[in-house]
């Protein structure tokens, strides 16, 4: 290619467009590239650069979603360091300056396995353990206004085994320290890769436990084994969850659906996969507890794990809002529905969190959903409506939800407890609200477009 002053060209991007005054002239080379024949070494080159083109295609998906999953890791991290480890976060057992413990950002960290991965958060949450967390964090973890985002998998493990301690577990249960780290890293290593149903959902579920806990006093009414049977089965509700719900292992027979008699197969699992941890002497958090106790733990874990499915929401709603107005902390079966209601609480609590908290969880649901009717539809099994991405939308499912789901849940809690109206009930109602404008929005938005 030439310019009008007969200079050749360089062909690239940045390169003005032609015009009457000013064009472009190009001299024709080879009219059949495949007519010439090109030197071996030109032809090997050729081969190299055909394969390294593949590769990159074949390689640069994952390192991509990778890398921009780590971006949006941090980014999230830098928009809110009230209580970020690297602000202060943790001070020595004998000191009351505080320590300065970073994030070891993943952008420079070369790509660990699955287990070299696991192994760095044990080693960190460890090391980062023998340290006392300060006095603050502890409080802001007794809230649900707690911001899960701003915590790497390591220090909400730290976080966890606050709970355990400042509830007393280790001394009233005779619990050793190592065992329960043990405990809580196994949790961890079973909680799967995936958008929702990860390691940070059940952080979030036990850490909201753990604030309904101390906002309802709860430590003066219910037994402290109680209190455990709700912390634990919290932390383990959602164990080795594969992504997809009930009704797509029903419909796709999967394994589970056929060894749990197509009854709540993925909370059967959770129970199973915990009780397998469990098992093992080293992670035995139970193993000094007496017959009794531990046979009254495996019990009560179990209704609360299995209460989780929702196929099962309006049964056990239905039974709180009838023992409610009569309810008495010293009947045994008014307690058992109470631990029920306020695991189910904890597991679909999003909403009652800060929108900025709440909103990305709702993204990551959506896509979890998806992922599944997009399965569906190449598997030809029945499509989840909720779960379609052709049909929903990021308000309209919300607004449901709360609508028909949340609030008539938590509007009975909070006759039991009314100290709930302004810490649960309000944020659930102002999502509602938020929801629900910016559905309005959209169909305005909608018909615009039409018009």
């Amino acid at each position: 290619m030439y310019s009008t002053s007969g200079r050749v060209v360089n062909i690239s991007p940045r390169l003005e467009a032609n015009s009457a005054d000013s064009y472009y002239r190009l001299e024709v080379v080879a009219s059949d590239v495949h007519s010439i024949v090109m030197p071996l070494e030109l032809d090997k080159m050729d081969d190299r650069l055909h394969h390294l083109e593949s590769e990159v295609i074949e390689r640069t998906p994952d390192i991509i979603c990778e890398l921009k999953s780590q971006v949006e890791s941090f980014k999230r991290k830098l928009e809110s360091v009230e209580h970020l480890s690297w602000m202060g976060l943790f001070k020595d057992d004998g000191e009351q300056q505080q320590q300065h413990c970073r994030f070891s950002t993943k952008p420079n960290r070369p790509q660990l396995s699955v287990q070299e991965e696991r192994q760095r958060v044990r080693m960190k949450f460890l090391n980062m353990s023998s340290l006392q967390v300060t006095e603050e964090v502890r409080e802001h973890l007794k809230t649900p206004i707690f911001d899960n985002w701003q915590w790497e998998e390591a220090e909400m493990l730290v976080l966890l085994q606050v709970m355990y301690t400042d509830l007393d577990f280790l001394t009233a249960f005779h619990i050793e320290l190592e065992v329960l780290q043990n405990f809580l890293f196994e949790v961890y290593c079973h909680y799967n890769n995936i958008p929702f149903h990860n390691f940070q959902h059940c952080f979030c579920v036990t850490q909201m436990m753990y604030g309904l806990i101390w906002l309802t006093d709860l430590r003066s009414k219910l037994g402290r084994i109680d209190l455990l049977i709700m912390l634990t089965s919290a932390l383990c509700h959602d164990l080795d969850h594969p992504g997809y719900n009930n009704v797509y292992q029903i419909n796709a027979q999967t394994d589970l659906a056929l060894r749990y008699n197509d009854i709540s197969p993925l909370e059967n699992h959770h129970c199973a996969v915990a009780f397998g941890i469990l098992a093992k002497p080293e992670c035995n958090i139970l193993k000094n507890l007496t017959s009794e106790q531990y046979k009254h733990i495996r019990g009560g874990m179990i209704k609360c794990i299995l209460a989780t499915d929702m196929a099962r929401h309006n049964e056990i709603l239905s039974k709180f809002k009838v023992i409610q107005p009569v309810f008495n902390f010293t009947n045994r079966d008014h307690k058992e529905v109470l631990m029920k209601i306020m695991v189910k609480v904890s597991d679909i609590s999003n909403e009652a969190r800060p929108m900025a908290v709440a909103e990305p969880w709702l993204d990551c649901l959506l896509q979890e959903f998806f992922n599944q009717s997009d399965t569906e539809k190449l598997k030809g099994l029945p499509v989840t409506p909720f779960m379609d991405r052709d049909k929903v939308s990021k308000p309209s499912s919300q607004t449901n939800f709360i609508q028909f789901v949340l609030l008539p849940l938590f509007t009975e809690l909070t006759k039991l407890f009314p100290c709930l109206e302004q810490h649960i009930l309000e944020p659930v109602r102002r999502a509602l609200e938020y929801y629900s404008d910016m559905e309005r929005a959209s169909k305005e938005e909608q018909s615009t477009t039409k018009a």
